[in-house]
């Protein structure tokens, strides 16, 4: 945030809030104003599963969930039901998953002093959740989560954690990944200490999580009383087969099993969503590009740019990677434009002048569209710590669009 803010703060640059790209103004509206436009709107949608019984009630995606109990007014009205059920299957290792399964387990005394919104606490200090299944196709060795995040959920207090120590086996093809890849490697070590430190069995006042590995999941299973609820979920259970030199795919074995549960979160990646006049390549989910640079449609043509429009981030590579992995991808971004400027490429201000800032806040203003100025941003900041002062928290949100641009515009 501080470091977001140093360069929000900064002269040459402005920051407009509450304005949807694709609405409140086209894509093709702000190249007109601007001779250099980048795209880094990251991925806010999801993907689908594509299989039987993945719209039953109690299946939501991990971002719906991270989206409520973090507050952000579009998932506000999510209300999972924690209630029902005792059990709960999240699809997915990597990060987000285990996000998702910190909240489900970690204690709401904990959780109280933190900025999570309040209607998520309230749901939380009421819920039935004692056993949380985070469930994976391949192995340990290739767990997408990262050693922080991972040491985090492992460190909650009096929580049971348990891992078949058969799973842990390691074949020739993991032992190549391990030893190549650190973050993978330190993982691995600390699922392999969890497995041989715990228990053998759950004391009955304990929460539990489970790690489950080499399952895919096959359908969901409706509860079969008319209600449409998810009731468990039938995973086809998986091998790994090697596809190439350290690349192992998981593969069906044609072996069945069943988990019972009545709360399904899906994390099995986000996916980018287009808007108009922008080449998109649906299957892959990003905008083709080359080094930032946006490519005039999906054949991989170098030759064929769209001048003047970039990408990074997300919608560039993929949803994945951490703050770092991005950081490169801006570089690498930023490195294309100013390449581009040097070889006159992109117009030059004073040859070719462009409305910039002026022409977009007289659009907004035409279209009656409130835009929110970075002072405005930090109005809302500054009442989100005040409120939060009064709870013990570092911030109490503001969950609705109401009353974020009435604390903006006081």
């Amino acid at each position: 945030m501080n470091q977001f803010s140093k360069a929000a703060q900064h002269e040459r640059c402005s920051f407009f809030g509450n304005v949807t790209l694709g609405s409140s103004v086209s894509l093709s509206e702000l190249r007109e104003l601007y001779h250099v436009v980048v795209l880094a709107y990251g991925a806010e949608s999801d993907r689908a599963l594509g299989i039987p019984g993945e719209y039953l009630s109690g299946i939501h995606s991990a971002r719906e969930f991270v989206w409520w109990y973090n507050g952000h007014p579009d998932g506000k009205n999510l209300s999972p039901d924690l209630k029902s059920t005792d059990t709960a299957v999240i699809l997915g290792q990597g990060n987000v998953a285990l996000d998702v399964a910190r909240i489900l387990l970690q204690s709401t005394s904990v959780l109280a002093k933190t900025d999570i919104a309040s209607h998520a606490l309230e749901a939380l200090e009421q819920s039935s959740i004692r056993k949380v299944y985070l469930v994976g196709r391949r192995g340990p060795a290739q767990a997408a989560c990262t050693a922080k995040e991972l040491r985090e959920i492992l460190g909650i207090k009096d929580l049971y954690i348990h891992i078949n120590e058969v799973d842990l086996h390691k074949s020739p093809e993991d032992e190549e990944v391990l030893k190549n890849n650190r973050i993978h490697r330190r993982v691995y070590e600390l699922l392999s200490k969890a497995a041989t430190s715990a228990p053998s069995h759950p004391s009955s006042s304990q929460r539990e999580l489970h790690f489950v590995f080499f399952r895919k999941p096959d359908r969901f299973l409706d509860s079969g009383e008319g209600s449409g609820r998810v009731a468990g979920v039938h995973f086809e259970k998986t091998m790994l087969k090697a596809v190439g030199p350290g690349k192992q795919i998981a593969v069906g074995t044609g072996s069945y099993e069943d988990l019972d549960c009545g709360l399904v979160l899906k994390s099995i990646g986000y996916k980018s969503v287009s808007v108009d006049g922008l080449p998109f390549d649906n299957e892959k989910g990003v905008v083709p590009n080359i080094k930032g640079r946006v490519l005039a449609d999906t054949s991989g043509d170098p030759t064929q740019l769209e001048k003047g429009l970039y990408v990074c981030g997300w919608l560039k590579r993929g949803p994945t990677g951490i703050i770092a992995t991005n950081l490169y991808c801006a570089e690498e971004t930023v490195a294309s434009i100013s390449e581009d400027v040097h070889q006159g490429e992109i117009a030059s201000t004073s040859t070719f002048p462009k409305p910039g800032r002026q022409g977009l806040l007289q659009l907004l203003d035409s279209r009656d569209v409130r835009a929110v100025p970075f002072s405005a941003w930090e109005k809302i900041d500054s009442e989100e710590r005040r409120l939060g002062s009064l709870r013990s928290k570092p911030r109490e949100k503001l969950t609705t669009y109401e009353n974020l641009l009435k604390v903006a515009t006081e």
